[in-house]
């Protein structure tokens, strides 16, 4: 009976060491995984000033664009649709404007 008690206790140790070795060796291999520093990745390309505009051009056509379908499915006043189209004329024109500018 004695040897039956020192048995168990060895594979218990044994069970023991098997579960947490895996474990360990998955934690180690995770955290290896996200912080290790990555010389590989590629560098993110600076904007210049026209990028940026032309950017915002296309932003602003969009804005045109979804208020003339909500001015035509009812969803502006004409007094309302009126001004926010002229401010987004005149942000384009702006814009358009300063890109020309910097394209000379």
């Amino acid at each position: 009976m004695l040897s039956y008690r020192r048995r168990s206790a060895s594979t218990a140790g044994l069970m023991n060491f098997s579960v947490l070795l895996p474990a360990t060796l998955l934690t180690l291999s995770c955290f290896a995984y996200i912080f290790w520093p990555q010389h590989g990745t590629s560098h993110a390309v600076e904007k210049t000033r026209l990028d940026y505009l032309r950017e915002r051009k296309e932003v602003i056509y969009e804005n045109l664009r979804d208020l003339n379908f909500e001015y035509r499915a009812g969803k502006y006043p004409d007094d309302d649709f009126q001004r926010q189209r002229e401010l987004l004329e005149g942000e384009a024109a702006t814009v358009m404007t300063e890109m020309d500018s910097l394209e000379v």
